[in-house]
């Protein structure tokens, strides 16, 4: 699968893979500062943004997607740089294709299964339970993005989740509103996208250590417990965790300033 990505920068290149319900545009304010150092690539993944819908959304397919867009735009090695969702992707194909990461740096997610948690972001609000509320979104009835937000709001109470879902709102060639995402596929894989890696691949001296690998996690977060921990230390050894006080799971839009420097620091012998 072909995704759409932006680009900008120059030097060692660096991809950003962002979160579920996110896009490439959500990375521009941090992007535009990290670009002062490296060619960053910002990609859509599939189902998201502008990049081409599938029926099919796991990890597998994801890591595929990447490693293709790798090799289509000539990228031997990366730095690797994944929030939530993306984390996972960058994660899984740490695992299949070491030789392709130079840096891993993972922001606020585990490479466990929240399967049973069902919960990423919020407590009150799985994900099973937004991707239906979007879903039920009659567009056929909107005229504006306030409307859209009416209809959200019969389901989601958080302003701030809203106005990021939001985001993915777009017009058709006729301009009538409707959802970039394929949610109907999202909503129908959404246990595959809450999927986590297999320790027991890991364990007994197998983990990861072919690069440097840092962990961000929200203060704030519960993305990111101290009882995940010793799954992060299985799957890779050498990993930093560093805990960013006061803020949330979308870290990297909360204090970009904070969150960029964090990243800068970590990737300080490339500059």
């Amino acid at each position: 699968m072909r995704l759409h990505y932006q680009k900008m920068g120059q030097g060692v290149p660096m991809v950003i893979v962002h979160g579920l319900y996110g896009s490439s545009d959500n990375w521009l304010t941090v992007g535009r500062r990290l670009a002062e150092h490296f060619e960053l690539w910002l990609i859509d993944q599939r189902n998201h943004g502008k990049s081409p819908h599938a029926p099919r959304h796991d990890y597998q397919a994801m890591t595929d997607d990447l490693l293709e867009f790798l090799d289509e735009h000539r990228l031997q090695k990366v730095v690797l740089l994944g929030h939530s969702m993306g984390g996972k992707t960058a994660m899984f194909f740490a695992a299949r294709f070491p030789e392709r990461v130079s840096h891993l740096l993972v922001a606020d997610i585990a490479p466990i299964s929240y399967v049973e948690v069902h919960a990423l972001g919020t407590r009150s609000n799985p994900h099973g339970h937004i991707m239906d509320t979007m879903l039920a979104v009659d567009f056929s009835q909107v005229r504006s993005r306030a409307e859209v937000d009416e209809q959200l709001a019969r389901g989601i109470p958080s302003r701030q989740i809203r106005q990021f879902l939001q985001k993915s709102v777009g017009r058709d060639d006729e301009g009538r509103f409707g959802w970039l995402l394929n949610i109907a596929a999202l909503r129908q894989n959404l246990e595959n996208i809450l999927d986590g890696m297999d320790q027991s691949n890991f364990e007994r001296g197998r983990g990861i250590t072919g690069f440097s690998v840092l962990f961000l996690r929200g203060g704030a977060s519960d993305y990111v417990l101290d009882e995940h921990l010793p799954a992060i230390a299985t799957i890779f050894p050498y990993a930093e965790v560093r805990t960013l006080p006061g803020l949330g799971h979308w870290l990297h839009a909360e204090d970009p300033e904070v969150f960029t420097q964090e990243v800068l620091d970590f990737l300080s012998e490339l500059l």
